[in-house]
């Protein structure tokens, strides 16, 4: 009969307790997402903010186990992409700028390892939807690839730090520019949005000796219960929380004094609780989920930052490869020409046509010569390896290691419109310069958690309501001399509870008042001061960037001065050197003056790369300064995202 009873009471608790959780859930979900978009920054923010690119099984989905699974990240893939194969021609790798700026969107682990900022910004979201605290996310620029002047080679400073640790512009990490962040965030505790319920089922047989019978009328008390119990809780962004208990018991015990034997109890309880000063409204409590966002917004143009770093550095380091070629190149030239004055020198010797000391001569030189090649080869291959290392993943392969590489874009100064009045130029680059995007978005993060701050001064004041109700119900114990009327079945019980017949309801209202409020006082005088100190950061930040696009200018007028004037010192070697060739031929120069000027000669080439290199570089760095990198090399952000390369257009 007992497990009879026992095993109705379940099933029906577990039937009765489906159809409560649904109910409730219902209702919940609809309140969490009236409250949510009633808040018209909120929905700014989530319109603005949409942007699928890491895909989360959302707990109560349509798969409600999807909240318990883990979701897995594929492992990165270290091959290097078919773009490379397709350039290399004859065992040469053959590159253009543009290929080389495809290959670092393709390959470059610097942009691999930033990428990852972009889901893991996106998952904080998911965090503080849930009602978490946001964890943060990284926006420092990755420069660990060396060459084109950052990262180790070619800079007097390394990169910000593997993977991106450090902060980056706008006060992302802490002490960033000079800034300090240690109240982001700070509030009210905010309780987790997300749905909890509790369950407890339990079967206790006790057995107690007496030292009288008066009370239950017997020696040795034996009793059995079985007792189910549920609660449901959820907190919602208006300092509201919401909690429902649903508990039974089955009491069986050999006691002649109790009517009923099993006992049957059922109790529910709804309980409402909400915040009336400190945590209340969905300021504060959805203070984390919109600095979480505006995080998001920050990695998004800290990953805009990054490909505009790294396609500075891929420019930087191609035209450095470029003057690395051409000079190998003049240098090689140099070396062809002093050969063939000392072998004509070694055949005029043979005839006693000159003295022996212009042939020494002539071996001096080529042996100078073949020094300066020997350097030039040199260079040329370790910005051979400079470059290869920044346009693949992996250079297992040691052919590719070994392959020489060839540009295809050569130095050339080319006419070009003029950029625009100076002014102009600066109102460009304070629309478009990212790192602005980023201190302003950081300045709202830093004026959210400036108002929860003051709201955190006030007392805490909770206004609790609950009600409930009891239910009973048994069998009739046969050897009671007093007769029942509660029902027979838990179902029984359960109605009984819900029918308003025992009800149990309470209103209270607590207040908390620290006396002194030191360390909330201190947190919103510290916010104030953090956000005051931010908006300095960004007016200097303004000043900087006028300096920078300025600065930017002036070098690029300074490097077209600079190759027109080795363009100049060029043709005038030319011709000096052209001169000489033609006295020698007449016998009226030297071979060593003819030596001497082809030397000046391969000079003033070699000066002229170098102040064609300047000029590339110039508007490199023109370009970065008004925030056009990307329009000028023709980048979608998006491809930069996914890592594949659109194909040139032919």
């Amino acid at each position: 009969m007992a497990v009879h009873y026992l095993l109705l009471m379940i099933g029906s608790y577990v039937a009765l307790v489906r159809g409560f959780v649904r109910l409730i859930h219902l209702l919940t979900s609809l309140a969490f997402l009236a409250a949510v978009c009633c808040s018209p920054d909120l929905q700014a923010q989530t319109a603005s903010a949409q942007q699928p690119a890491l895909r989360l099984d959302i707990p109560h989905s349509n798969n409600p186990l999807g909240a318990y699974r883990a979701t897995l990240v594929p492992k990165p893939n270290l091959a290097n992409s078919n773009r490379i194969n397709s350039l290399i021609q004859d065992g040469v790798l053959k590159l253009s700028l543009n290929d080389a700026i495809s290959l670092a969107l393709e390959n470059n682990l610097d942009l691999a390892i930033a990428r990852y900022n972009i889901p893991i910004a996106q998952a904080d979201i998911l965090r503080t939807q849930a009602g978490g605290t946001f964890r943060g996310v990284n926006t420092g620029v990755v420069q660990n690839t060396p060459g084109g002047g950052v990262g180790g080679f070619g800079s007097g400073s390394s990169g910000a730090g593997a993977g991106g640790t450090s902060g980056g512009a706008g006060g992302a990490g802490s002490g960033a520019s000079g800034l300090v962040q240690s109240t982001l965030g700070t509030g009210t505790n905010v309780s987790p949005y997300d749905p909890t319920i509790t369950g407890a089922l339990n079967n206790e047989h006790y057995t107690q000796p007496l030292s009288n019978t008066s009370t239950y009328g017997t020696q040795t008390l034996k009793s059995n219960t079985t007792n189910g119990n549920i609660t449901y809780t959820q907190a919602f962004p208006t300092g509201t929380t919401f909690t429902g208990s649903f508990i039974n018991s089955r009491e069986a015990n050999n006691s002649p004094f109790s009517i009923l034997n099993p006992t049957l109890n059922s109790y529910y309880r709804v309980l409402f609780q909400q915040q009336l000063l400190a945590g209340f409204g969905l300021g504060p409590n959805l203070r984390f989920l919109r600095i979480a966002k505006n995080n998001q917004k920050i990695s998004d143009e800290a990953f805009r930052l990054q490909v505009e770093t790294t396609v500075t550095q891929i420019a930087n380091m191609y035209w450095d490869l470029v003057a690395a070629y051409e000079d190998e190149q003049v240098k090689s030239r140099s070396l062809d020409f002093a050969k063939q004055s000392l072998d004509s020198g070694q055949k005029q010797l043979a005839l006693q046509a000159i003295p022996a000391m212009d042939v020494l001569k002539d071996e001096a030189e080529v042996a100078n010569r073949e020094q300066d090649l020997t350097i030039a080869k040199t260079t040329l291959q370790f910005q051979e390896l400079l470059i290869k290392n920044a346009l693949t993943k992996n250079l297992d392969d040691s052919v590719l290691e070994a392959m020489p590489v060839r540009p295809t874009d050569l130095s050339a100064m080319q006419q070009s419109e003029e950029s625009g009045p100076t002014e102009d130029l600066i109102a460009r680059a304070l629309r478009d310069r990212i790192e602005l995007h980023e201190s302003i978005i950081d300045l709202d993060s830093r004026q959210l958690s400036r108002i929860a701050a003051r709201n955190a001064l006030l007392p805490q004041v909770a206004a609790t309501a609950f009600y409930g109700g009891t239910g009973l119900a048994g069998i009739q114990n046969p050897i009671s001399n007093t007769a029942s009327t509660a029902p027979l079945d838990f179902p029984g019980a359960v109605s009984h509870a819900f029918n308003n017949s025992a009800p149990d309801y309470y209103l209270g209202l607590s207040v908390n008042i620290p006396l002194r409020n030191r360390v909330a006082k201190s947190d919103q005088y510290r916010a104030e001061l953090e956000t005051r100190q931010s908006e300095l950061r960004l007016q200097q930040l303004k000043k900087q960037i006028r300096i920078e696009v300025r600065n930017a200018q002036y070098a690029l007028v300074q490097s077209k001065a600079r190759v027109e004037s080795a363009k100049k010192a060029r043709d005038l070697a030319q011709k000096t050197f052209d001169i000489m060739t033609k006295e020698q031929e007449l016998g009226a120069g030297s071979n060593y003056q003819t030596l001497t000027a082809r030397r000046d000669l391969a000079a003033a080439e070699s000066a002229l790369v170098a102040a064609m290199t300047a000029y590339q570089k110039a508007k490199i760095e023109v370009d970065r300064a008004i925030g056009a990198t990307l329009d000028a090399n023709s980048i979608s952000i998006e491809s930069a995202k996914t890592g594949i390369a659109p194909e040139a257009k032919p």
